[in-house]
């Protein structure tokens, strides 16, 4: 890993949760499938925009936790399209973590990942994206 420091994308964040008691591991760390499950919801956002309507999880790949999460943490959600299919779209998504209540806390990526959504019609078969047919 670089020394140099890392800062949050300067895009808008598509989610923004606080991590909960609920959400943790035996440990009391915040368990995995809980920030991939906020990473996937979020990283939905711009796939359903660009699908203009519905589209479901098919992969997940290249996923990497580079820090754990705490109680209290805010975690916000960043997500770019990196390339679509004729009915697939395939988005990055990154997850960042600072302290609550800390307004010049700096921000920490946590882990990232890319998602490939799949746009599907009312029949939850494939469909192709606008444009595609």
């Amino acid at each position: 890993m670089s020394d140099a420091p890392e800062y949050p994308p300067e895009t808008r964040p598509v989610g923004r949760i606080i991590a909960m008691p609920a959400d943790t591991n035996p440990e009391g760390d915040i368990f995995g499938g809980w920030l991939l499950a906020q990473m996937d919801v979020a990283g939905a956002t711009p796939a359903f925009e660009l699908a203009q309507g519905r589209c479901a999880t098919v992969a997940l790949d290249g996923m990497v936790f580079h820090q754990p999460v705490a109680v209290g943490d805010e975690v916000s959600i960043y997500a770019d399209v990196i390339s679509t299919g004729r009915t697939s779209i395939r988005i990055h998504v990154e997850a960042w973590k600072r302290a609550r209540g800390q307004p010049l806390a700096t921000s920490v990526r946590v882990t990232q990942g890319v998602f490939t959504y799949v746009a599907i019609d009312e029949n939850r078969k494939p469909r192709p994206l606008p444009g595609k047919e």
